[in-house]
């Protein structure tokens, strides 16, 4: 079996290899599950590496082709099943809550929160978490890696629901904050993706549920381009893996409003220019383009570390490089290994330095520099309501845009063109 995307990865190959080894199909249709050791994993691969899949995206492509997920039941042992064992972010509100930090600070600055922790010690001093958790005397407690003590847990899977023990498996916790209530455990991301591994919420609730009297808090924090989204979740049946649900969703952000006549400001100043020798973009979410501007960010990454270490698929990862070098702040350049590498251009490291507002509105420019977006937006202002897909195409065509000739594929590309004006209105504030 070929990887969904093309070019074969490390872990696909090994994990095909794995699996006509030991017959781990045919045993996982007659047992319901196949249990694999660290030992076996790695008489191809890392076992490290063969076995960290947070979202969905990554999985190898036997896993995603026959619907199975792994998860460690010790330090030397995983079970790989048809497991449910992934959920989908729900729609994150659209209100965000201003905060700032304590004028004092001097080491903590927005633009350069480069890593998750970094990120949680940001909303610990802007008050963010003493909001979000609405707890008293919060305190930080533990962290790291640690073992998850003995549990068994139910978990659904296509031939219903299974039983799994778990007996001192490794756990990582990215921050706690105890309280006079509760204990709040939290997995951050630096990245957006579509989904998550529920484990990496609900191995150590059921390790801390455990230790302690207080109600446990199950929380992710998402943070990207100045904003921090917050998901709680409960597990409604604490043995049931599949039993979490959205008890509030909340988003904050350190920087100031950005309001219509800022945006009116941009397009009368904005000159138009031709169009690049790019791909047009099919790319529609511009928070995960100004994510992957994050993810490059000192440092520069080939596709298959953008599709492997991120929530990315390769085609994704093709559409938003190219989305990217449309506008100008990402290019690409073959490494001495013969990659395509991908890094920020002087642009990019220009915008990604400036305050959170400042980037915003920098981005909205170098978007209205093509006539596509820039008329679309003004004809969206002027009449107050979105244009239809036909006049957005209209529009396009009107652009002179680079190799794009069939009405299907201008079809596709006017939904970036929606979505991107979207997002610009989406940015004000009144």
């Amino acid at each position: 079996m070929r990887c969904l995307f093309g070019i074969m990865r490390k872990n696909d190959g090994a994990w095909e290899r794995l699996f006509e080894k030991y017959d781990i199909l045919k045993r996982i249709e007659g047992d319901g599950k196949y249990i694999i050791s660290a030992d076996q994993i790695k008489e191809f691969r890392e076992p490290r590496l063969m076995t960290k899949f947070d979202h969905t995206v990554n999985l190898p492509g036997i896993f995603a082709e026959n619907s199975l997920a792994i998860l460690p039941i010790n330090r030397r042992e995983y079970m790989i099943s048809t497991f449910s064992a992934y959920k989908k972010f729900e729609d994150a509100s659209l209100e965000i809550c201003r905060v700032s930090l304590p004028e004092h600070l001097q080491s903590l600055s927005p633009q350069f929160l480069l890593s998750e922790s970094i990120a949680l010690n940001c909303a610990a001093a802007s008050g963010i978490l003493s909001d979000f958790l609405e707890d008293e005397e919060i305190l930080a407690t533990v962290n790291g890696r640690m073992g998850s003590g003995t549990f068994d847990f139910d978990i659904m899977t296509k031939h219903g629901m299974l039983t799994v023990p778990v007996n001192n498996s490794q756990i990582e916790i990215d921050a706690a904050y105890e309280g006079v209530n509760y204990l709040s455990l939290f997995e951050a991301k630096k990245y957006l993706s579509e989904d998550f591994l529920v484990r990496q919420l609900y191995y150590p609730f059921k390790a801390w549920s455990s230790r302690i009297t207080k109600p446990v808090k199950t929380v992710f924090l998402v943070f990207s381009n100045g904003t921090f989204y917050l998901y709680q979740y409960q597990f409604d049946e604490p043995r049931n893996y599949n039993s979490l649900r959205l008890v509030k969703q909340k988003n904050y952000s350190i920087s100031r409003k950005i309001i219509l006549h800022d945006i009116e400001e941009i397009i009368k100043n904005t000159l138009v220019v031709s169009e690049p020798k790019v791909a047009f973009p099919q790319a529609n979410s511009m928070p995960r383009i100004i994510n992957l501007m994050e993810i490059l960010s000192g440092k520069e990454l080939s596709k298959q570390d953008i599709t492997d270490k991120y929530a990315f698929d390769e085609r994704q990862t093709n559409y938003y490089t190219d989305a990217g070098r449309y506008l100008g702040i990402i290019e690409k350049k073959r490494g001495e290994n013969g990659r395509i590498e991908f890094f920020l251009t002087d642009l990019g490291k220009r915008i990604m330095s400036l305050g959170f507002a400042e980037r915003q509105i920098a981005f909205v420019k170098e978007i209205l520099k093509h006539r596509a977006f820039n008329e679309t937006l003004k004809l969206y202002l002027h009449c107050g309501y979105k244009p239809d897909t036909k006049t957005v195409i209209r529009i396009m065509k009107e652009s002179e845009l680079y190799k794009v000739g069939s009405e299907s594929t201008f079809i596709r590309r006017s939904s970036t063109v929606t979505r991107w004006v979207d997002w610009i209105i989406g940015l004000i504030e009144e």
